[in-house]
């Protein structure tokens, strides 16, 4: 899988960080079909969110939320963020928790859908 992000000099990624100041984008709450909600609210395949978290702790990245993808404040995934080994793998969410980079919250629907 490749990914789109790009990157700035000092390794932020563009899609939830901007490096003009020092911010880093992160959902303020798991939106209403979160990956990281019980059942398979996104009908993913079975094992895709495992093999997507991995991914991203491989990489010292992470989960954007897909409520904020193809938006202009694409944001980590509250879900991500609150993963036992997500949000110390992240360098993004390291900097912000060291303050170093500027949490922005980003507000999504939180209802969860219906089955």
């Amino acid at each position: 899988m490749t990914s789109s992000a790009t990157y700035s000099s000092d390794g932020l990624r563009h899609d939830v960080a901007d490096p003009a100041t020092w911010s880093v984008r992160i959902c303020a709450g798991r939106c209403g079909t979160c990956i990281f909600r019980p059942g398979n609210l996104m009908r993913l395949e079975e094992g895709r969110v495992a093999e997507m978290v991995a991914n991203a702790i491989a990489e010292e990245g992470h989960v954007v939320c897909h409520a904020t993808l193809g938006t202009d404040a694409p944001a980590i995934c509250a879900g991500f963020a609150a993963h036992r080994n997500g949000r110390t793998a992240s360098l993004a969410l390291r900097l912000a928790r060291a303050r170093v980079l500027r949490t922005v919250w980003v507000h999504v629907d939180t209802r969860k859908a219906e089955s």
